[in-house]
């Protein structure tokens, strides 16, 4: 896949999860230019361009990071921490998406500068919804500038 029109990251680790929300998106068009990566560490080369992704610098540009914070190998949180740290990618909007309600979870998040915090839900069709309306929003509806 082309690098440049990747439009959605989705860093999930649990396979049946990852696999709803992608179905999701592809239900309203929406997951055509979308990679799914399933461990932190994977996702910190793949962003950062360093290990098997080396030749991709500077060719990234998300419209939307969709990041679980309990992951295997890195964690959500530093993979967001190295996000907004890094002038490359601190621009690119992150959105939280866990099971994880832990009041230090959002208060760090937050902290890190994510743009979203959002709790999967665990019914379903509620979870389907959440994602669908995330990915409505952040690819039609959110302006984003021009970088």
């Amino acid at each position: 896949m082309d690098l440049v029109n990747i439009e959605i990251v989705l860093i999930e680790d649990n396979p049946h999860e990852a696999e709803l929300t992608i179905r999701s998106l592809k239900k309203h068009n929406l997951a055509n230019r979308l990679v799914h990566i399933d461990d932190g560490q994977d996702a910190m080369e793949f962003l950062f361009s360093t290990g098997k992704y080396e030749n991709n610098i500077g060719m990234l540009n998300p419209k939307i990071i969709l990041l679980d914070l309990k992951l295997p190998k890195v964690n959500g949180l530093e993979i967001l921490k190295k996000i907004r740290e890094d002038e490359r990618t601190k621009h690119f909007p992150v959105v939280v998406l866990t099971s994880s309600k832990e009041e230090s979870d959002v208060f760090e998040s937050y902290k890190l500068g994510v743009n979203s915090y959002i709790v999967k839900p665990v019914n379903f069709e509620s979870f389907t919804n959440a994602v669908t309306e995330i990915g409505l929003y952040w690819m039609l509806l959110n302006e984003p500038p021009a970088f």
